[in-house]
């Protein structure tokens, strides 16, 4: 159906993605660290190892939408997941604004990344705006995660799921509607995979709301940042707690 909608109505929707292009409010990224270390208001009686953090991801990750890192993704989770374990977290950013998964790879080759056990990934929109097939879309996340895996020692993974883009106040009809439809169905492909894969998690994005987005209409405002942040933070710490056994 979505192929047939998209011979339909393809003049349409060319002409309206162009449209938003040219008109679309650029943001820039959140200014402020890349790095850092965030620790427990109360520290552990006896020494433990930090926890080490690394983001991953396109403007979302990199915190467009907000003015500081503080406001943004990275940091606030560091922060949360330091109060939540008790441990220390060091945290590293590495995104940029309009990569799709292929890109995020060779975004990685330009920094040196430091050891890490969590990774988060938030990688997706712009792989519905440059139609990246579901099959290679999940081709090139598992190809990520093998990359960091063997790199940093990546050990638990959450994914960030596709924004709701069948709300997107930016997009006109019927080009909001593909490309919700798109997003559902890469979604539904990352959500597939990731049922398969014991280390590896899903932080659903569908809970975000139109009018809580930043001035551009198109990415998250500062209260979807902060409830990504406390999301994340709580599917880490449940996914690092020592299971019964």
């Amino acid at each position: 159906m979505l192929t047939f909608a998209k011979i339909l109505l393809g003049p349409v929707l060319l002409a309206q993605a162009k449209w938003l292009r040219k008109t679309a409010l650029r943001l820039p990224e959140a200014e402020g660290p890349r790095t850092g270390m965030e620790a427990p208001d109360m520290p552990p009686a006896a020494p433990v190892e930090p926890i080490r953090l690394l983001v991953v991801g396109d403007s979302s990750a990199a915190g467009v939408g907000v003015d500081r890192q503080e406001r943004a993704l990275a940091l606030p989770l560091a922060r949360h997941l330091a109060q939540r374990s008790g441990r220390t977290v060091q945290w590293q950013l590495v995104a940029k604004s309009g990569v799709n998964s292929l890109e995020a790879l060779d975004l990685l080759a330009q920094h040196e990344i430091g050891p890490a056990a969590v990774l988060v990934v938030a990688l997706g929109t712009n792989d519905v705006t440059s139609q990246m097939p579901p099959q290679r879309y999940i081709a090139n996340l598992r190809l990520l995660v093998e990359r960091l895996m063997a790199q940093a020692g990546v050990e638990h993974i959450v994914f960030a799921g596709l924004p709701p883009l069948h709300n997107l106040p930016a997009a006109p009809q019927p080009l909001r509607w593909y490309l919700g439809r798109y997003a559902r169905k890469l979604d539904h492909a990352l959500r597939t995979w990731i049922a398969r894969e014991p280390m590896l998690r899903y932080c659903s994005l569908q809970w975000a709301l139109p009018h809580e987005m930043a001035i551009d209409k198109f990415h998250p405002g500062p209260g979807q940042y902060a409830q990504w942040a406390r999301m994340t933070a709580e599917i880490i710490e449940d996914g690092l707690a020592p299971q019964p056994g």
